[in-house]
């Protein structure tokens, strides 16, 4: 066989405007990854056989041609969505199509699943996992991998099963047509019907599943199927967020005052200005050691149950102009490069405009280990909190409370509960006012139970 008989211009029906220009056919392999279809450069790459994987593999890629988007680019219009979830939901999508027309797609299959299985499994890579199950889901591939992955990971298969339930119960509601229209979408995105409403919700369920921590337990199972419902929240991750800093925006200058002397009992010094403590103080610290300071760090919890008044920063910066302050917070799910931090102050300036929130915390570890970087010797650095660290879904975990209360502890950053608190903290006036730590929600319990 030769590229003289495959037609891709023979395909028809469209409803989208798909130019009716020439396309180019290059021989390939009936092994994954090497068949495509490229709607820009015009080219199909198939295999040439005669053989039945060889027909099924052409007649995929054909489905492409006549289904898939061809000018108008997804990734654009979801940029909350990776590229591997949108891609593996339309093979999906596809293979569904074939089979609904009639071809055996069962044979979809080039015997390397079990292998990928296992090498998938070894790499700790559940995302992927995911997503190749997804994309073969209907050919029987599937089950081949999942036998790889059970090899190895053995809980991986029974989230894998709920995510199946999910998108098989999807597809029922569905039909051929449905699937498979190509008109342009009414919701003005350019996309065929089909792509917007089948396509791209699985790739919305892939992409919460990826953000997810694979279930242990039973119960853990029952929480993961239940966010994969419409309207499920998102299940734990287990992790936190990547640090996402935003540019830096509009800044105006602080007024300036006087540098502010700060006095501590030390071990050593000019002047011995508490004798007592050399009785009462275990350490011995009856000198004085006096500092200048204008500055020093305050990072703030910028979460759906905090907030940063205008006032308060106000009052922060006229007692510490020099003060670095950052906020926080990360949309829960997010995996794009949307910002879950800013500087809003710095260096005697501060932002015109108080960044708002994005629901959740998710990034409390990584935003505290950036700012200690940033620290100078000893200034002081205080943490606006209440306590709740959440992973990168919003949800409460205690293994990344006690990450953060190690931070805490080794750093010897000051917990408050409000910016007006902080400003004290900062001027020395509300030294001597020290809350309960347990107050402090998990970070203050683990902060409480290392030291027992």
């Amino acid at each position: 066989m030769s590229s003289s008989l495959v037609f891709p211009e023979l395909v028809t029906g469209r409803r989208d405007g798909l130019p009716d220009e020439r396309w180019h056919v290059r021989e390939g392999w009936a092994l994954r990854g090497h068949a495509s279809c490229d709607f820009v450069e015009r080219v199909v790459e198939v295999p040439f056989g005669l053989s039945a994987v060889d027909r099924i593999v052409r007649s995929h890629e054909l489905v492409h041609v006549r289904v898939s988007p061809h000018d108008v680019n997804p990734l654009a219009l979801y940029p909350d969505l990776p590229r591997r979830t949108l891609e593996c939901a339309e093979e999906f999508r596809v293979n569904w199509v074939l089979g609904q027309l009639g071809f055996d797609v069962s044979v979809l299959r080039d015997g390397s699943e079990v292998v990928a299985g296992e090498r998938v499994a070894l790499s700790d890579a559940w995302g992927e996992a995911a997503c190749f199950f997804v994309a073969v889901l209907g050919t029987g591939a599937e089950r081949d991998f999942v036998k790889g992955l059970r090899r190895h990971r053995p809980t991986w298969p029974k989230a894998l099963s709920a995510l199946k339930r999910r998108v098989t119960s999807f597809m029922r509601s569905l039909s051929v047509d449905e699937v498979a229209d190509t008109h342009r979408s009414p919701s003005g995105s350019g996309l065929p019907v089909g792509f917007e409403r089948v396509s791209v919700p699985i790739a919305e369920l892939l992409s919460r599943t990826m953000t997810a921590a694979v279930p242990e337990t039973p119960e853990q199972l029952r929480q993961f199927a239940r966010s994969l419902e419409p309207g499920g929240r998102r299940p734990p991750s287990g992790v936190f967020a990547e640090l996402v800093l935003a540019p830096e925006g509009d800044m105006t200058a602080v007024a300036q005052r006087r540098v502010v002397r700060r006095t501590r009992a030390n071990v050593s010094g000019r002047r011995m200005r508490y004798p007592s403590r050399i009785l009462t103080d275990p350490q011995r610290r009856a000198f004085d050691d006096t500092r200048r300071s204008v500055g020093g760090i305050v990072i703030i919890d910028q979460s759906g149950s905090m907030d940063v008044p205008e006032e308060d920063l106000d009052t922060l910066l006229s007692r510490a102009p020099a003060a670095l302050v950052i906020g926080y917070s990360h949309r829960p799910g997010d995996r794009s490069a949307h910002p879950n931090a800013w500087v809003l102050a710095a260096a005697g300036r501060r932002c015109s405009t108080i960044p708002a929130g994005n629901v959740g915390n998710g990034v409390d570890g990584p935003v505290l280990r950036w700012a200690l970087t940033l620290r100078r010797g000893n200034e002081p650095v205080v943490w606006v909190t209440d306590g709740q660290v959440t992973d990168s879904n919003d949800h409460p975990n205690l293994d990344l409370a006690r990450e953060c209360a190690e931070l805490v502890r080794r750093h010897r950053i000051l917990l408050v509960r409000s910016v007006s608190d902080a400003a004290a903290r900062m001027s020395g006036t509300g030294l001597g006012a020290w809350e309960d730590a347990t107050t402090f929600g998990r970070v203050g319990r683990a902060l409480v139970a290392t030291a027992m």
